[in-house]
């Protein structure tokens, strides 16, 4: 448990030094680090039901010409015993806005932008990378509201690209004086000959608590509910994960 904190706290660094290197030309930045506990994870090896924790440190920008997004999830580095393990797995999703790039207004109806969109996949023992178009909507009350559409180019022998759809989207509310985030992303990969279509998505449902305490915005609690249909691409491999949820943001 010892190394893969120290593992840990080497990404924390690297990527914080990544956020010093874009501080310079951001426009606006959030960062935040989760904590996620259920007891309903599928362990692919057995097909059954096993529980585990997760710490994920985040980051967005907003720049010039675009836009960047990076996480790292850690398993278990608190819990050591559990049977799926330890391990991590990252992704980093720059995007490039033609709108910004031209100069030029390339909205139209709903659609607010047009962008290159990239992600590189990283893994124990893998990497992927994806590459194709995006666009973010203009929806009222939703300030984040994306559909990434890539052709997905997964590392190793016997392995052909395929398709995969991600939506994004984050919509704050009020309810009297308790203010909510309803947040998430879906991921829809498909036409791979080396997996089954699988879809993956984690809507999350967060009370804003610093707000209760009088600091808007630095700590969130609530649910996440993973979904995963056909995990890792593997046919009949099914998840349904209730997690506990923790986030601080600064």
């Amino acid at each position: 448990m010892v190394g893969l904190l120290n593992r840990f706290l080497w990404v924390v660094a690297g990527l914080f030094a990544v956020n010093l290197s874009f501080a310079g030309a951001a426009q606006w930045s959030s960062t935040n680090v989760q904590y996620l506990y259920g007891d309903r994870y599928t362990d692919v090896g057995t097909n059954t039901e096993v529980s585990a924790s997760i710490i994920t440190l985040e980051h967005v920008n907003g720049w010039k010409y675009g836009d960047n997004f990076y996480f790292v999830d850690i398993t278990n580095p608190d819990r050591g015993a559990s049977k799926l393990g330890t391990g991590y797995y990252g992704e980093l999703s720059p995007r490039l806005s033609f709108g910004k790039i031209t100069g030029k207004d390339l909205s139209f109806g709903i659609v607010k932008d047009v962008l290159i969109t990239t992600t590189a996949e990283i893994g124990s023992g893998f990497h992927n990378y994806l590459y194709g178009v995006a666009i973010d909507l203009d929806i009222p009350k939703t300030p984040v509201a994306q559909i990434n559409t890539y052709v997905r180019n997964e590392i190793g022998p016997g392995k052909v690209p395929g398709y995969q759809v991600t939506l994004v989207w984050l919509t704050p509310f009020n309810i009297g004086n308790l203010s909510f985030a309803f947040e998430g992303f879906f991921d829809y990969a498909f036409d791979q000959d080396h997996a089954e279509d699988n879809i993956i998505t984690a809507p999350r449902l967060l009370l804003d608590l610093g707000k209760t305490w009088g600091v808007e915005g630095v700590l969130q609690a609530g649910i996440e509910y993973q979904i995963w249909r056909n995990k890792f691409g593997i046919d009949g491999i099914d998840e349904d994960v209730p997690q506990f949820m923790l986030k601080w943001i600064w």
